[in-house]
């Protein structure tokens, strides 16, 4: 028997999904009977099915995922309760443009047996909302009802086509489980659909116009400097914007990042930015914002000097989904940052040499200067201690993470993948870590936190997929964060699915966050000068929880606490061991200095 749910798998498969992040409910009935059909069948289901006991680690597994291997995976959830339950992993999937196909059943709309799923439990009535997919409407890029299974590829095919097309984001279908459990017949469900001829939109260029203006204002400037952030989500712009950089001596400042977009060790990568003053932003003449969703705040007195010119390339440069968005700008252009970088790169090289050799010359000593001045302020800031002088401080802690990881992996660090979430600690993992290889970096791209825990098991599962190699994976996060990532949950998952990846907590006991910012707007307010635990951000010494032993319990992980900078280095060695021999996660509970 061939139903809906066998035709939403096999389109599922024809389209190249390979996973799908699963909550199972009610609603799944016809579901779970044709994925054992495909076992008896086939020996195996048509794609790999990865249970997970929170949607919001499921959706953060199909984020991981997708930025791995660059492709979708599908997540299903239950009625309206599950869509509720992914949480802020959808604003996540929004803002950090990755495609992913999610997938919720709805109640039966009969109640007397007149079709097969019918209404037959009391939850089924309770369930029944007037308008499902307004619950997560405003950030996908597409919804829609599959009303029979008869025409479920197309509509599945062109979620999937949108979900891919710049700006790419997430993708949101249901069905009532009469339509699911639909009897199709054999020819409906190998009807097959040409998946070439529904593409995904070609990458945007630059006009001719554009590219002569920015190209001519490149050459002609005095200190051109690039404001970028998200290029890397396509590994192909990461060389491209390299070469740009060299080819006329550009400084590159990264803003809040989701991916790598400039080799950390390239000579004009001027750091990782995530808020303050902007450096370097007062010199500059011309000013490239590329794929950068806030390069500076206003507030913090970061004006363009009188006079400079500013060019945005963005594949969304008004950010239409923003409810407030607006930088004084020259030109603003809707273009794909690979496809940009190579107009430009080809234009420069067409252009005469001699109006921007000298020039270009001339500012490779300033940023030498530049460059030195800020590695040296690392290097430094890595020898430090907290102030108790026992305690590392966050700067030494990484130094020590990534000298352990160089020494400890077979590729000397190479071939690890990142994965950052450490709110306000995110900027100095950038700038401390220093990874150079496109794609060995990530952060989500949004702000609901927590990503990292499922995130961490898609990209493992996601570097299989790809066949990227990767040695080990290493997520950073803070204690406030760990707990929001659902951890019972996505240790379970990781244990269950055999990803291992170490985590490193930085546990400052509570959220710094929330605290820097009351300070920014109250500098000399009553609580400006109060612990962490007194303004009810911080958890304090004697309720802090066992972040290690809850990843031990739920899924067996290796589990260490240390809070003395000299045990760094050997805890870190041991932990990577385990993650790299016995294949089990680590958890690092590494305790600095309290907010």
């Amino acid at each position: 028997m061939y139903t809906t749910a066998s035709v939403f798998f096999q389109t599922l498969a024809d389209t190249g999904i390979t996973h799908a992040f699963v909550n199972w409910g009610s609603d799944h009935s016809a579901f779970l009977e044709d994925l054992h059909r495909q076992r008896i069948e086939n020996g195996k289901t048509l794609i790999e099915i990865v249970t997970c006991p929170s949607e919001y680690v499921a959706l953060s597994a199909a984020h991981g995922y997708a930025q791995v291997t660059g492709k979708p995976a599908a997540v299903i959830v239950h009625v309206d309760v599950g869509t509720q339950a992914l949480a802020g992993a959808v604003h996540n999937a929004d803002r950090g443009q990755i495609p992913v196909l999610i997938f919720a059943g709805s109640s039966p709309f009969t109640a007397h047996g007149e079709l097969r799923g019918s209404k037959n439990e009391f939850i089924m009535w309770i369930q029944d909302v007037h308008d499902q997919p307004a619950i997560v409407r405003q950030y996908m890029r597409y919804t829609a009802q599959i009303m029979s299974g008869k025409n479920a590829s197309k509509v599945i095919s062109r979620a999937l086509q949108i979900a891919t097309s710049q700006p790419k984001g997430p993708v949101y279908l249901w069905a009532r489980r009469e339509v699911t459990d639909e009897d199709v017949d054999e020819a409906t469900l190998h009807t097959t659909i040409s998946q070439t001829k529904w593409p995904s939109i070609a990458s945007p260029a630059l006009t001719p116009h554009a590219v002569k203006t920015i190209t001519t204002a490149l050459t002609n400037a005095k200190y051109p400097l690039i404001v970028t952030a998200n290029p890397g989500r396509n590994a192909a712009a990461v060389p491209l914007l390299a070469e740009l950089s060299s080819l006329l001596a550009i400084g590159v400042i990264s803003c809040a990042p989701s991916s790598i977009a400039l080799p950390a060790s390239h000579p004009y990568h001027l750091g990782y930015f995530f808020g303050g003053q902007l450096p370097h932003l007062a010199d500059a003449d011309v000013i490239l914002l590329l794929d950068v969703d806030v390069p500076w705040t206003d507030v913090n007195d970061n004006t363009p000097q009188k006079g400079a010119r500013v060019f945005v390339i963005d594949n969304d440069p008004l950010k239409r989904t923003f409810g407030w968005s607006h930088i004084d700008a020259d030109m603003l252009c809707a273009a794909d940052a690979e496809t940009a970088l190579r107009q430009l790169i080809q234009a420069v090289h067409a252009s005469d040499t001699v109006s921007y050799s000298a020039a270009a010359g001339a500012r490779k000593l300033t940023l030498d200067a530049s460059r030195a001045a800020w590695r040296a302020q690392l290097t430094h800031s890595e020898t430090l201690l907290a102030p108790d002088g026992v305690m590392p401080s966050v700067s030494f802690l990484l130094g020590a993470l990534r000298d352990a990881v160089i020494a400890q992996t077979q590729s000397a660090g190479q071939k690890v993948l990142w994965l950052n979430e450490a709110a306000s600690a995110s900027g100095l993992i950038w700038n401390h870590i220093g990874a150079d290889a496109p794609g060995s970096m990530f952060m989500s791209g949004g702000t609901s936190l927590g990503w990292v825990l499922g995130a961490s098991i898609g990209a493992s599962i996601g570097a299989k997929v790809a066949e990227k190699d990767v040695e080990l994976v290493v997520s950073l996060t803070g204690d406030g964060n760990f707990l929001f990532g659902a951890p019972e949950s996505a240790f379970w998952v990781a244990r269950r699915y055999n990803t291992p990846f170490l985590m490193v907590v930085l546990n400052n006991r509570g959220w710094f966050s929330p605290k820097y910012s009351m300070r920014a707007v109250h500098p000399d307010g009553l609580g400006s000068s109060v612990t962490g635990e007194k303004l009810t951000v911080g958890f304090g010494q004697e309720h802090n929880a066992d972040y290690s032993g809850v990843a031990a319990a739920a899924g067996g992980a290796w589990a260490r606490q240390v809070g003395r900078a000299d045990e760094l280095k050997g805890v870190f060695a041991e932990a990577i061991r385990v993650v790299t021999q016995e294949k089990r996660c680590a958890v690092v509970d590494c305790i600095i200095e309290s907010i």
